[in-house]
């Protein structure tokens, strides 16, 4: 039973290193599970706090990953439309594939600033009132910054990524670790 436990886990560990990238596999939480089942083995005993420990890591990665995007899009100058639009696009990118999962964020986020732009005319992306002559100047600025802003989620959506293969990797050389 061991011997099917640590394949088990080790398939578990490969897969949650694979759904780091891969939007339709939970990568951190089936990484986690890797661990659980080489626990569940009578040739490893993790103590009970690395167990928990790693446990709250996988459910604020699992926060974070929902989460950073739309932190990205504020930080490079999104408003709270190109943040709704990002989390929005996320969710709908979710469900078509991987492309959805990079693309989603970004259209999102770049399609929340616009229509921010379109609700509120007279603002321009510098926060200047915006004049007769300078109309398709304050147009190329509101789309730049509804670029600049998907830009942020994108680069959210990519630190994300680089958090959850640094845990699945620390989780797979626990793994490998304790079976040497």
């Amino acid at each position: 039973m061991d011997t099917f436990l640590i394949i088990l886990g080790a398939i578990c560990l490969l897969l949650g290193l694979i759904g780091c990238v891969a939007p339709v596999l939970p990568g951190v939480p089936l990484s986690y599970l890797g661990l659980l089942l080489l626990h569940w083995t009578d040739r490893v005993q993790f103590s009970w706090q690395f167990l928990v420990i790693w446990g709250v890591i996988v459910v604020v990665i699992q926060a974070l990953d929902y989460i950073i995007p739309a932190w990205g899009t504020k930080r490079f100058g999104g408003s709270k439309y190109g943040v709704w639009g990002s989390t929005i696009g996320l969710l709908v990118g979710l469900f078509m594939g991987p492309w959805g999962i990079v693309i989603g964020p970004f259209l999102g986020a770049v399609l929340g600033e616009l229509m921010y732009f379109n609700r509120h005319p007279q603002v321009t992306a510098n926060g200047g009132e915006q004049s007769e002559n300078n109309t398709q100047q304050s147009k190329n600025s509101n789309l730049n910054r509804a670029i600049r802003a998907g830009f942020g989620s994108f680069i959210g959506l990519l630190t994300g990524t680089v958090l959850k293969c640094i845990c699945c990797g620390m989780m797979i050389a626990y793994f490998v670790k304790e079976l040497i």
